[in-house]
Order: C-alpha cells, then structure tokens, then sequence
C-alpha cells in the first residue's frame, strides 16, 4: 500500500512538472512571435546584403527578439498572480483550474528572474557586440564589410575630385543642413495636420475623457503610495522584509475582492507605462525612441535593454509604493503547506 502510494505521488510530481513545462512553453511562444512582429514593425527595412551581414543581423533579432519577450513576461506576470489568486480562491476546487497553481507561478517567477539576468548580462552583451564586431587582427576578419569600406573610399574619392575641380562649396553643406531642418519641419507639421483633422468626437470627447482617466489613476496612485508612506512610519510589520503573506489562492489581495485586484492590475500597467514614457521623454534619450521602419539593429538592442530593465524593476517597485500586496517570497511555500499523503509524501496538483 505505501509502495503504491510512492508511486501515484511520483506520477503526479511528474505530470505536474510536465504540464507546468508545457504551459511555460506556451506562453513564451506567444510572448516571443508577439515580440518578433512588433520588433519587426519597427526594425530599419535594409537593402540587399550580403549572407555574412544577413546572418549577423538575424542573430541579434532574434536575441532581441527573446529579450523583449522576456521582459513582457516580466510586466504581465504580476498581473498574472494576482488575478490566479482572485480565481483560486473564487474556484478552489474547479476541475478546469487545476493547473493552476502557487508551483506553476512560481516556476514562472523564477524562470522571468533566471532569463532577465541572462538577458541583460550574457544575451544583449553578445548580441551589441556580435553585431558591431569587425573580427580580429591576425585573423580572417569574416564580420568586416569590405562593401561598406570600398563605398566609404569612393565617396570620398569623389569628394576629393569634386572639391579639385572646383565644384564642392561651403554652400553645399549649408543645404545638407537645411534639407535635413526643411524634413524635421515637414514631419512635425504632418503629425500637427493629422491632429487638426481629427473628428470633432475626438476632440470634445476622447481626448478629455483620456486626461481624466489618466488624472484619476495618478491620483489614485498617489492615494495608495501614500497610504502606504503612512502604514510604514505607523506599523513596523508592514515593511516588505517583516511580512510574510499567506501565499498564492489562501487570502484575498485585495478588501473589494476582483475589483480590487483589477484596480490593482490598472495602476501596475499604468506605471509600467508611464515609466516607459518618462525614460523616453529624458532630453538625453530623446534620439532614441524607436521610429517605424527606421530603427536600427543597435538602437533596438540598446531599446529591448531598456524595457528589460525597467520590467524588471516593476514587482519591486509596485510592492515597495503599496500597489499590490502580493509576496512573490511566499510562492514557493504553497507545494510544502499541501496536503501529505499517508505516508508523509506531498499530494501535488
């Protein structure tokens, strides 16, 4: 009987370790072909290269590619936990909702953290480099492009024929600079004709209904932080080190139960966005905003680098201003409080 018992927790251990791998896979393959198009959208569309460069470039989208990938999941893995604890709770023993799970969250947790330091340490690193490598000396330099060389050459062979014959002026490089000035203007004033022509329903409506929106989250957001300020100078056991929170499906997160908890999903995207709204707003980084079609391969590294940082940040930051109040520390606890077996073995989901 005890043999027998042994045997069923093995074979559930493994067909949980199973489907929680399965489910993993799932969603890093939606995460990643969602990345892969958007990446794409904005990626510099290049002319013909040679299958030298071509490799190169593939190598460092597809690494950016994984990185931008890993940082969605980092953003949308909070939300994630606390809607699973709202569900849990709501359907504890639904047959259907079996997989999910405080080890599935945080196996999920843990492979977010594993990935982000391998992304930002090994994966990005390689692929910046990788992509601006020239070989080395002494030995056959297969990432130089002697194209790009032999055209540099040319040009400024021409140059140098132009300004002999007298044809090359410091009135040329004053029209460089103005056509480059005369484009600036013509953008910015198709970005103020697309705005002038804007329906009259977006103007009364939509646009003021979006900046109440966005002021009633900031104060709410303000409200919370704080209320937590005041928690922390208050109570010593609400410092995020002194808590220990029941754990993935055994409390609430929230008093108002779903509302709460989609309130709390609301402010956490809200300061995702508005984190990455502010980094791009900083006058050192104004160049570096991504355009659509016109991005190139190192701006994009040096942007997914970007975006994993600050995804990375987020559940800290969230949890440090009172956002949510979900202990990731706790996760792990859930498959030791299961119910024991008769003989002493864990009963996985």
């Amino acid at each position: 009987m005890e043999g027998q018992d042994e045997v069923s927790a093995r074979e559930q251990h493994f067909h949980s370790q199973v489907r929680e791998s399965t489910i993993c896979f799932l969603l890093f393959a939606i995460l990643y072909v969602v990345s892969y198009f958007i990446i794409t959208r904005y990626k510099r569309k290049s002319d013909e290269q040679e299958d030298e460069d071509a490799i190169v470039n593939r190598i460092s989208l597809f690494l950016s590619t994984f990185t931008l990938a890993v940082s969605a999941g980092a953003v949308l893995l909070l939300p994630f936990s606390i809607i699973s604890n709202e569900i849990l709770l709501s359907f504890p023993h639904n047959y259907y909702i079996q997989w999910l799970n405080g080890s599935l969250i945080h196996g999920l947790w843990n492979l977010a953290s594993l990935f982000s330091n391998l992304c930002l340490f090994v994966l990005m690193p390689f692929a910046f480099f990788f992509l601006e490598s020239e070989g080395f000396a002494g030995l056959k330099k297969i990432l130089e492009d002697l194209d790009e060389q032999i055209y540099i050459i040319t040009l400024e062979e021409e140059a140098l024929q132009r300004r002999l014959n007298g044809l090359s002026s410091s009135v040329e490089y004053n029209i460089m600079e103005l056509e480059q000035e005369l484009e600036n203007v013509k953008t910015l004033k198709t970005k103020l004709e697309r705005r002038k022509k804007a329906s009259a329903w977006e103007r009364n409506l939509v646009y003021p209904a979006v900046m109440v929106l966005l002021l009633i989250e900031t104060s709410i957001s303000v409200l919370l932080v704080a209320c937590n300020i005041l928690c922390l100078l208050v109570d010593e056991t609400a410092m995020p080190k002194g808590t220990r929170g029941p754990g993935i499906g055994n409390a609430s997160l929230s008093t108002f139960g779903f509302v709460g908890a989609a309130l709390e999903i609301i402010l956490i995207f809200y300061l995702m966005v508005s984190s990455v709204v502010g980094f791009y707003s900083l006058r050192f980084f104004g160049n570096f905003t991504p355009k659509k079609d016109d991005t190139t391969m190192t701006k994009i590294i040096g942007n997914c680098v970007s975006i994993l940082v600050l995804s990375s940040a987020l559940p800290v930051m969230s949890r440090t201003l009172g956002l949510h109040k979900l202990h990731l520390s706790n996760t792990s606890r859930d498959s030791e409080t299961a119910k024991p077996s008769v003989n002493g073995h864990q009963k996985a989901l």
